[in-house]
């Protein structure tokens, strides 16, 4: 009985903290996002985001959402729409497809692929069919598209992001 309460209480925090992690993340082009209110199905929209980062919204034309987390996407549409077209909007926005992440250098099939919350260099490399005989673990770099930073040293349990490159180097022997 304790074990089955344990095991509730771990998967309840550990999905709040998925939750957290969604809402927190910052869109970018290449995301696919879903925008819902409460009881308005005509100001549903589900829309992938280009390179201007802009999507057109019911009401209120172009609405620039590149660079927002999903939470200031919901705060932005919300006040957006009120008070000129609803009196307190209830609006929940979603990312329904992450833009990829990319991984090159000593993997078995080297490319782009879709990412998901939470997912570790390990779990890259995986997707991408393993390391080669010639990879070393210890020589991962990992560059942060969000950050624009340059490559930084990474390893197999260092958390990656959508749009980051991982790059494996061979080991000399």
């Amino acid at each position: 009985m304790k074990a089955k309460i344990l095991t509730g209480l771990i998967l309840l925090l550990s999905f709040g903290s998925f939750a957290n992690d969604s809402q927190n993340y910052i869109l970018g082009a290449g995301d696919k996002i879903e925008i819902k209110v409460f009881g308005q199905p005509d100001l549903n929209v589900t829309s992938l985001l280009g390179n201007s980062g802009e999507i057109n919204y019911p009401f209120l034309g172009k609405v620039k959402l590149v660079g927002l987390s999903v939470s200031q996407v919901e705060q932005t549409i919300s006040e957006g729409l009120q008070p000129d077209y609803l009196v307190n909007p209830n609006v929940y926005a979603q990312v329904i497809e992450y833009r990829p992440f990319y991984i090159h250098g000593e993997v078995k099939e080297p490319g782009a692929y879709p990412y998901q919350p939470a997912m570790t260099v390990n779990q890259a490399i995986a997707l991408a069919g393993g390391l080669t005989e010639r990879a070393s673990v210890d020589k991962i770099f990992i560059f942060k598209e969000q950050t624009k930073q340059q490559q930084q040293k990474g390893s197999l349990n260092s958390q990656i992001a959508a749009g980051d490159t991982i790059k494996i180097e061979q080991r000399l022997f």
